[in-house]
């Protein structure tokens, strides 16, 4: 939403605010084909205070992503349907940008490139310890949270460079009227 506020003899400003779900409990999808992997971490991630929902399978996850908004997504790399790197690619883009995190019992070196080349944020070995999962969560969501704020000034100084330039010509054009 933009806002504009009246100031005083400096004009006008505009305020740019984005409504975020970063601001909300954190929301986190767990791919996985193993029901007890599935429950495991998600019992681990409710009781951390984060909402969660899970997927068996990749096409579950891509329609899961198309209707809801999820902070992150902890991927396997082998789903029955595909692989994980090919999910990442696959899941709805959002703002702010899902952070996707592959976890995976085969952690060879071509994986994680294969991963990193599909853009993943993240990359945990089977089995997951709660210590290492909890902490690269929270290091996502704080790179989540900069990434919405950069882009929101970003946006508000775009928003506020048209409005003066906006201004400045409506001056320069009663002006120009003033003359005639």
């Amino acid at each position: 939403m933009i806002q504009q506020d009246q100031s005083s003899a400096a004009g006008s400003v505009c305020r740019l605010s984005i409504g975020s779900d970063i601001d909300k409990r954190a929301r986190i999808l767990i791919v996985d084909d193993d029901p007890s992997i599935r429950k495991t971490i998600s019992i681990i991630l409710a009781q951390a205070g984060y909402a969660v929902d899970t997927a068996a399978n990749g096409e579950e996850a891509i329609a899961k992503s198309d209707f809801n908004f999820y902070n992150i997504a902890l991927i396997d790399y082998r789903l029955p349907d595909m692989e994980g790197t090919k999910l990442l690619t696959l899941l709805r883009d959002s703002v702010p940008r899902m952070m996707k995190v592959m976890v995976t019992g085969f952690p060879m070196l071509d994986n994680a490139v294969d991963a990193i080349n599909r853009g993943v944020d993240g990359y945990l070995a089977k089995p997951v310890h709660t210590a290492q999962l909890l902490k690269t969560i929270a290091q996502l969501l704080q790179k989540q949270r900069k990434e919405q704020e950069f882009t929101e000034q970003k946006v508000a100084s775009y928003v506020n460079s048209r409005f003066k330039l906006g201004r400045t010509i409506r001056r320069e054009n009663e002006t120009e009227g003033t003359r005639l």
